[in-house]
Parts: C-alpha cells; sequence; structure tokens
C-alpha cells in the first residue's frame, strides 16, 4: 500500500502501470484504497492512461493492452521476472545526479528505469535524449516539469522506439554524459546484441555520443542469441544486472567490464 495523500498524478498512473504489468488487471477500489485516493480520482488516471493507449477500461477498473505488455518492449515471463527488471531499474537511478545529461534508449527495463528516476529527486534539473516514445510520454505526463525532453525522430517500430538515419543524425549532433541501455542478448566475449539492425545503429549512435554508458540487463539476456551486434564489451564502463545471473556468468563479465552492480 502507498498510504501517500499527496502523490501526484504522474506517480499515481505509474502505479497503476505497475500493477497492470503484475497482475494484468486492476480494479478501482483496490486502488483508491492501496492510494489514499477517491474512486473519482482514481478513474481519472485511468482515463488518462488509456487515452495514451496503456492500458483499456473495463467496467470497475482496467486490464492490460497488447502496448503495455507486448514482448520485448514490456514483457515479462513470470513475475520473478518482473522483480528483476525492477531491481536493476532502481539501482540504476542511483546513477545519476540531478541536473546530469543522460540518454535513455528503448526497451523494458530501461522504460521502468525511467519511471522511478522520475518520481525521484534525481531527476532535478536533468535532460533527456530519447528515442523511447513510452519515455517521452512519461515526461509529459509529470506535474513537475523539472525534467526536458528530447526525442530523436526517426522510423517507429512496433514497439515505439525511434531508430534509423534520422534519429542517428540526430544523436550524432548532441552529447550525453551517462547512457542507460538494454540488449536483447548478452554475448560473452563478443558484446551486446539486438535483433534489428536499424536499431542496432541507432544504439552505437547513443554510445558515441556518452561519456558513459550503463547497459540494464537482466540474467536472461546471457542465455538470449540475436542477430547484429551494437556495442563490444569495450564500449561499456557499467553493468546492471539481478542476483540470479549464473556465478560463471558472473565472474566472466567481470573480467569485460570495469563496474558490475548485481541489484
Amino acid at each position: 500500500m502507498c498510504h501517500n495523500t499527496v502523490m501526484i498524478s504522474s506517480q499515481r498512473q505509474q502505479y497503476i502501470l505497475r500493477r497492470l504489468r503484475t497482475h494484468g488487471t486492476v480494479r478501482c477500489v483496490d486502488l483508491a484504497r492501496d492510494l489514499d485516493v477517491s474512486p473519482m480520482t482514481v478513474r481519472r488516471d485511468i482515463a488518462v492512461l488509456e487515452g495514451k493507449g496503456l492500458l483499456k477500461r473495463v467496467h470497475g477498473g482496467a486490464v492490460t493492452t497488447g502496448t503495455l505488455m507486448s514482448e520485448p518492449m514490456f514483457a515479462a515471463t513470470n513475475h520473478k521476472e518482473i522483480g528483476d527488471k525492477e531491481a536493476i531499474a532502481k539501482a540504476a537511478v542511483d546513477l545519476v545526479s540531478p541536473g546530469d545529461v543522460i540518454g535513455i534508449g528503448g526497451g523494458s527495463t530501461t522504460y521502468l528505469f525511467a519511471q522511478y528516476l522520475f518520481e525521484s529527486d534525481k531527476s532535478a534539473g536533468i535532460t533527456v535524449l530519447t528515442n523511447s516514445l513510452p519515455v517521452a510520454d512519461l515526461v509529459e505526463g509529470l506535474d513537475n516539469r523539472d525534467v526536458e525532453v528530447i526525442v530523436t525522430g526517426g522510423v517507429t517500430t512496433r514497439f515505439k522506439s525511434l531508430i534509423g538515419p534520422i534519429a542517428n543524425k540526430v544523436i550524432g549532433s548532441l552529447r550525453v554524459n551517462k547512457l542507460f541501455l538494454g540488449a536483447h542478448a548478452v554475448s560473452v566475449p563478443r558484446g551486446f546484441l539486438t535483433p534489428n539492425s536499424l536499431e542496432s545503429s541507432t544504439n552505437a549512435a547513443f554510445i558515441a555520443i556518452a561519456d558513459h554508458t550503463i547497459m540494464l540487463a537482466d540474467h536472461t539476456k546471457w542465455s538470449n542469441t540475436s542477430l547484429s551486434l551494437f556495442a563490444t564489451f569495450d564500449d561499456v564502463e557499467t553493468i546492471i544486472t539481478d542476483s540470479a545471473l549464473p556465478e560463471a556468468s558472473l565472474e566472466e563479465t567481470k573480467k569485460l567490464v570495469p563496474n558490475v552492480i548485481v541489484s
């Protein structure tokens, strides 16, 4: 339960989305109790989220949509994986300082990172460069607009990331001091991969303008395979993963990356 009578609308809405990711459905009466607000307030929040295509209203509550739960954008194979991704996201927030200029790539874990970041004091005065439309939507929904967002433009993927030459050109004209990316697969000792070659080139463009690249990858990524390599281990300063990563994979990764954080 939240027991927070001063929670702002964006925080309530992010709480609703987190509940949906875990349970697939929510009831207004339960949310009103947990958030300590009126059912009318909850219904307004649900209406806003439906307007963004993030859920579907039903009698007495809401259910998930393909936008929220589609793989690989917001899906998790089970509740444990959701918890792993959230632990990684929270650990990543600790690496942000107020006033930072950061890049945020597309993906489920980076989206969770953005949610927790925008709820925290660490977001004060930050500038965000992103190719993720869901991340940009989070910024637009903030009551406290102390966050500036720059969206790259480009070709939209079915998971609402912007990629390709236009995105790469915009990214190449800018600079970020910290970059937060996800990956479809982590291959030791090769590096980080994604299924889409255009997305791969856009991720590489992000890395080229970053002072410090931070990869957010849950333990399942080490057992995945994928098509296109967008970064080697030499390109990355920090990896944040979860405690379910097998010890052998963890030790191999520590030999290749200066800083490995286990959340």
